[in-house]
């Protein structure tokens, strides 16, 4: 069969826009791969700087991985889909606590089971269908997942930034609440220091002595010990504020004022 010029010289067109065509989406295909790469290395650096605050924030809490936790769970490693060196897929393999994935974990058998199957016309044994995975659509969802994670780890951050004790309170009105507190239970100390006294159990000397030094100083140091253990927030560069010369002031202020109190009380029920 005789090819005509015309006839050879469409068909080099062609195939010369074939090749262009197939230059163009190896290209394309290309520059999509490394936008995957390059995805999946900005959410393994995410991952890996969110599990270094959650150890930092198990810590603050008192809270630690078992030691006997596999190797493989405390250094995690994403894989882009489809990058075909075996690694886990899209957002299935994305890292996190020993145990937990980010999809629940099925036994193969199940897993096996739960694939849809094609049932054949002639009654044979089902053949299973692959189910297409899409790189962009997994890398997405492991992002999304990693945004959700960021929300919960700031609102963490924020509740591991309050103390136990009075936690909407700033810290000067804590310590004034904290020492007041103290001084009011010393205050109490004292009337059964004075009805001892009143009794006989307890000089006059005495009473004095534990009225204006022994109960501030034992309701400052108490304020203080307060402040220390439950006045402090589980997540604080440094020691928080405690306001010692406030709380000085409030201690061996309140109660000889509450000793005075009492004293006039007691002459205006008598006058």
């Amino acid at each position: 069969m005789t090819v005509s010029f015309e006839e050879y010289a469409a068909l080099a067109r062609q195939l010369a826009e074939q090749h262009r065509a197939g230059v163009q989406h190896a290209a394309a295909e290309s520059e999509r791969r490394r936008d995957l790469h390059a995805a999946a290395d900005y959410l393994q650096q995410r991952l890996t700087i969110q599990g270094q605050r959650l150890d930092q924030l198990g810590r603050a809490i008192g809270l630690h991985q078992p030691a006997s936790a596999p190797a493989a769970a405390a250094e995690p490693s994403f894989t882009a889909p489809g990058s075909g060196n075996g690694g886990p897929a899209g957002a299935a393999g994305a890292p996190g606590w020993a145990g937990v994935g980010a999809y629940p974990q099925v036994p193969a058998g199940e897993a096996r089971l739960a694939l849809p199957t094609a049932v054949s016309p002639a009654g044979a044994v089902p053949a299973q269908r692959a189910v297409p995975v899409d790189p962009a659509v997994e890398l997405e969802l492991a992002r999304r997942m990693a945004d959700e994670a960021d929300r919960h780890g700031q609102q963490a951050e924020l509740l591991a930034q309050r103390p136990v004790l009075l936690p909407t309170w700033s810290p000067l009105a804590r310590s004034v609440a904290i020492y007041a507190g103290c001084a009011a239970a010393a205050g109490v100390v004292m009337l059964a220091l004075v009805l001892a006294s009143g009794v006989g159990l307890v000089d006059g000397f005495t009473l004095g002595a534990w009225i204006c030094a022994g109960l501030p100083a034992v309701a400052f140091f108490g304020g203080y010990l307060v402040l220390g253990r439950w006045g402090r927030p589980a997540m604080i560069e440094g020691a928080p504020p405690r306001y010692l010369p406030l709380g000085f002031l409030i201690c061996f202020l309140l109660v000889p004022m509450a000793y005075c109190a009492y004293l006039l009380m007691v002459r205006g029920l008598r006058g």
